[in-house]
């Protein structure tokens, strides 16, 4: 079969009657390789394409994003554009660079829902701006498990009111722009040890657990009018011990729909993720079985392709010809969809700063709200009243979750951002020793005292441990700082950040340099 490229060709699965492929079409929200539309891709959107998901990779500047953006909208004006911005370390307008937001565990940590709601609403300004209509945030997950390798600091915390009532907050925000939000990952990714993107993790919870713990952000979000729900790659065998949330009929139609009263969108996390696609089941079949258990709107992937649609289109149409699959389920499907378009399309288009704003000039206070959330040790303490002329900096650079990616972290982030800035220039000056888990423990004994570790969940990666041991034994005056969530012991934690965002790492160097405008928080519990 050809496979042209051109506008005009004839769809690859040209075999599915016109009527049907558009409406399967509408189902689904693929993602693409390269910064300017394809021209397979403009042609399915055309063709009725539902909607399409931007990732780091496709932004380059503001002006770029926002004609991409346009052009995805002439070739579709009901096409949802959606993207992964939390506002912490899991960004996507700020991948160059770091997010300018705190991230989700230092609002729960700050616990000030006014603050959270306008995070959230600066999240929406600038996705607004850039022409983005679907938020797939906030993370409504609780993360009740500190080994947790995919959610950690995405979580508003470990206790379910604090996070619904911050979930909530985020939500409220976000759609005052006329944005939609998607609270994630249903009916809660929080209580695993796994990474859904490599393996399907299991959550052997009953109704009543989830009721009293993982379904109340849930409940919070529908209460705060979320338009979206995003479904998670997890077996939550009490409920059902076949499929995953996001193939279950029973997770989706019994619970979030029958008894949390959802009427929104239900949008499918990543089907070329392992928890959904792996052990041969492939893409079109997860599409399939994603449409029967009750999701709407399908998100396929990264770098997706034309020949990997049409193969989801014969797929789904095979099984309605089949009988596996109701014509009707995917009709509800589409009209949400459609409907959903519809309304954000139509949503308050009153912002027309630039986007992507230069985060620069964060002022002081919010520096010092940040550094607030901080959990610091007495050692801590003692390290940051002492004079440091100099100090030898250790960076461990963990291997990241494909959620997370190669953004830049932290002070590292920071300093690259605002090279001139007196706290970032005091910063880069001291030497710097970069450890992965292929090098020799050995390797930290390059650094000098007083010595500045700074990792990422420290205590989840043996060669983090294993340089943290060695260094505390052979050199004085080690400070030892987790970006990520810590262990409850926080035995690799001197001072624990609960966040790698560009703001957060702006605010550790501040702490750092000792600034004298009340920076320093005051008690281990702030």
């Amino acid at each position: 079969m050809s496979r042209s490229t051109g506008l005009d060709a004839r769809p690859l699965d040209a075999t599915v009657p016109a009527a049907l492929r558009r409406r399967i079409m509408a189902t689904l929200m693929p993602g693409f390789h390269g910064t300017t539309l394809p021209a397979w891709l403009e042609r399915r959107l055309r063709d009725g394409l539902g909607g399409v998901c931007l990732f780091g990779g496709n932004i380059v500047s503001p002006q770029q994003l926002r004609a991409l953006t346009a052009a995805i909208r002439a070739a579709n004006p009901r096409a949802v554009i959606a993207i992964d911005e939390e506002g912490g370390d899991v960004t996507r307008l700020y991948y160059d660079r770091g997010a300018p937001f705190p991230g989700n565990a230092v609002l729960g940590r700050l616990d000030d829902t006014a603050y959270t709601e306008a995070v959230g609403r600066r999240v929406g300004e600038e996705l607004r701006a850039a022409g983005v209509t679907l938020d797939l945030a906030p993370d409504v997950d609780i993360n009740s498990n500190p080994d947790n390798p995919v959610i950690g600091v995405r979580s508003f915390g470990t206790a379910p009111q604090l996070v619904a009532e911050h979930g909530a907050a985020w939500t409220r925000g976000l759609q005052s722009t006329g944005v939609a939000a998607c609270a994630k990952h249903f009916p809660g990714h929080g209580d695993t040890a796994q990474d859904s993107h490599l393996a399907l993790p299991v959550v052997d919870l009953g109704p009543a657990a989830l009721r009293e713990r993982e379904l109340l952000p849930f409940r919070a979000a529908v209460a705060a009018g979320t338009r979206t729900i995003m479904t998670s790659h997890i077996l939550l065998p009490q409920l059902d011990a076949r499929m995953p949330a996001t193939f279950s009929a029973p997770i989706i139609e019994g619970l979030l729909r029958g008894e949390l009263g959802f009427e929104g969108v239900v949008v499918t996390d990543a089907l070329d993720m392992h928890g959904a696609s792996g052990g041969g089941r492939g893409i079109p079949e997860a599409a399939v079985l994603a449409l029967a258990a009750g999701c709407d709107l399908l998100c396929i992937g990264t770098d997706n392709t034309d020949a990997q649609l049409t193969e989801i289109v014969e797929a789904v149409a095979g099984a309605i010809a089949e009988g596996r699959l109701p014509e009707a389920r995917v009709a509800e499907a589409e009209e949400r969809v459609l409907s959903l378009a519809d309304d954000v399309v139509a949503g308050d288009t009153s912002v027309t700063h630039s986007p992507i704003a230069d985060a620069d000039a964060v002022a002081a206070d919010e520096l010092a709200r940040v550094a607030a959330a901080f959990d610091l040790s007495d050692h801590a303490r003692e390290w940051l009243a002492e004079e440091h002329d100099r100090y030898s900096i250790v960076r461990l650079d963990t291997v990241a979750n494909i959620a997370v990616g190669r953004a830049p972290w932290g002070p590292f982030a920071a300093a690259q951002a605002e090279p001139e800035e007196s706290a970032s220039a005091a910063f880069t000056a001291n030497p710097l020793v970069v450890m992965t888990e292929d090098d020799d423990p050995e390797l930290v004994l390059a650094a000098q005292s007083p010595v500045l570790v700074i990792g990422k969940d420290n205590h989840r990666h043996a060669f983090a441990r294993a340089a943290i041991d060695r260094l505390r034994a052979e050199r004085n005056r080690v400070l030892v700082v987790d970006m990520g969530w810590p262990s409850d012991d926080r035995a690799y934690a001197d001072l624990t950040t609960f966040g790698a965002s560009r703001l957060v790492g702006q605010a550790l160097l501040h702490l750092l340099a000792g600034d004298a405008s009340g920076l320093r928080p005051s008690s281990s519990d702030s």
